[in-house]
């Protein structure tokens, strides 16, 4: 009797937990249920009877939670390599290409520009910058729970550092190594500017109107292109809508930017524009000769570039996988594909390939691969190096005339011209059709959009939408920005510090002697 009930009491506990076991793939249990058999025998020698209890008592307990993910060796270490490349390809790489391009007397303070600059930059994206840019906050700009990083490493002491998403369900990368690939992000973006102010502008001024144009156009466009609440927010189609309704702007409209042609290039591009509309010509300019002064430099600076850059756009897939495996040979193929590209049509309609062009040829293959690096296939790199080499060439020679501005080292020409190629043709060649690798169209189940779904004219519409607003953002603000450096410190330096050069004047050195 005592086994036949303890039996029975089994089965009757393994025919309601049935319907469980036959589950295939069983959902992680909110609860646990753990059951125990007693059987009590109970001897009474004086009345000479034996009784006997079962008794079956079930305890129920809180399932643990699923373990945090982990960030994977791998991909960290792919991103702190990333981050250091796009240091090199900003100081000295453009530093180097910039400085080759200017005249000798100017040197320096191209130099000192750029470095500062990046320097400057990079302390603000941590004091605020970041925050800005990458935390939840409206559709425009993000909220300040990052202020001074707050919040990144919640205990250093035991090794807690918060997490930041990938493109991947359940993968991660350290916040930290995220921010600093960020910050390289932003630092260059500004570094590009000095570009088109070089030779004439204040030191001062050139740092008050950094300051105030990252703040009000780098970080809000950046923050519009590129935040979102990341894959693991994705969990029920229920949910969809609210959590697309805390990304950014131009992320909502379903704008693709692989790694920054709106962000960085067209950004970076117009706002030098501007600069060169408010500050003038250089004196002399058009009557003078205004040739490099090294192209030896400007061609190491190239090469920095184009080796950095395979940092700045194959880690913009914030995974050492697939994605930055299709982004790393489409910088590498784009890039050759526009050398070629200005190198022989400028030897066709100007009599002689020059070390200038090709050096230029690449910085524009460059560009307009970026936000395509991780979203076109490989016919998509041949055609946007093609169309970019001699697209830019064009910008700056007969857009450049156009435009009569005084865009000292081609800035708009070459970045904002490629970062506007590139985005436009992503959405081409981003089709599946025509070798692309499309896009997620349903982050809850990670589905790609099909070769059937897929419209070439709505998504070429939604990036020409994403560059007009950039272009009227960037634009507006750089106005704003420059003139507020002109109340401030003024803008342009006098004609007689012009003439002798910015780097006796200003910084009281030079760079050759003898």
């Amino acid at each position: 009797m005592r086994k036949l009930l303890a039996l029975l009491a089994l089965l009757g506990v393994a025919a309601l937990a049935a319907p469980t076991w036959a589950q295939d793939k069983p959902a992680a249990p909110a609860v646990t249920t753990t059951t125990t058999v007693t059987d009590t025998v109970k001897v009474d020698a004086k009345a000479g009877t034996v009784t006997e209890t079962v008794k079956v008592e079930e305890k129920k307990e809180e399932a643990k939670p699923a373990p945090a993910p982990t960030p994977n060796k791998g991909d960290v270490a792919w991103m702190l390599t990333s981050t250091a490349l796009v240091i090199m390809m900003s100081i000295p790489g453009l530093a180097l290409f910039y400085g080759g391009m200017v005249r000798s007397k100017n040197m320096l303070s191209v130099l000192m520009q750029v470095f500062v600059t990046f320097s400057l930059i990079t302390v603000i994206w941590c004091v605020y910058g970041y925050s800005l840019a990458f935390t939840e906050g409206n559709a425009f700009f993000g909220g300040l729970d990052r202020l001074f990083l707050r919040g990144a490493i919640p205990d250093a002491l035991n090794g807690e550092y918060a997490m930041a998403a990938t493109f991947s369900k359940g993968v991660v990368i350290p916040e930290i190594v995220f921010v600093a690939f960020q910050a390289t992000f932003a630092a260059i973006t500004c570094c590009l500017i000095v570009g088109a102010l070089a030779e004439r502008m204040k030191f001062s001024a050139v740092l008050v109107f950094m300051l105030v144009w990252f703040t009000f156009a780098y970080a809000p466009i950046a923050h519009m292109v590129w935040f979102w609440m990341g894959p693991d927010a994705y969990t029920d189609p229920k949910l969809v809508d609210a959590v697309n309704a805390k990304a950014g702007y131009i992320w909502q409209m379903g704008a693709l930017d692989f790694a920054g042609g709106t962000v960085v290039h067209i950004n970076a591009g117009v706002a030098g524009l501007v600069g060169a509309y408010i500050l003038g010509r250089r004196i002399g300019w058009g009557k003078e000769a205004m040739s490099p002064h090294n192209l030896p430099l400007t061609m190491t600076g190239a090469a920095l570039l184009w080796v950095g850059w395979f940092g700045f756009n194959a880690g913009s897939a914030l995974e050492a996988g697939n994605s930055a495996a299709l982004a790393f040979i489409n910088t590498f193929l784009a890039t050759a594909c526009a050398v070629l590209a200005w190198t022989f049509l400028e030897w066709l309609f100007k009599g002689k390939p020059s070390m200038l062009g090709a050096a230029s040829g690449a910085v524009a293959g460059l560009v307009a691969i970026t936000p395509a690096a991780g979203n076109v296939g490989i016919p998509g790199a041949f055609v946007i190096g093609l169309v970019a080499g001699a697209l830019c060439l064009w910008g700056v020679n007969g857009l450049k005339r156009m435009l009569r501005a005084d865009d000292s080292l081609d800035v708009f020409g070459v970045h904002a011209v490629g970062g506007i190629i590139g985005a436009l043709l992503t959405g081409v060649f981003n089709d599946p059709s025509l070798g692309g690798p499309g896009f997620v169209s349903d982050w809850v189940t990670a589905k790609m959009i099909t070769v059937a779904d897929y419209s070439i004219a709505s998504q070429v519409w939604t990036q020409f939408k994403a560059v007009v607003i950039t272009i009227i953002w960037t634009g507006v603000v750089a106005f704003v920005a420059f003139k507020i450096a002109d109340l401030i410190v003024g803008l342009r330096v006098s004609e007689e510090d012009e003439r002798e050069g910015l780097d006796t004047t200003y910084h009281g050195e030079a760079a050759y002697h003898g």
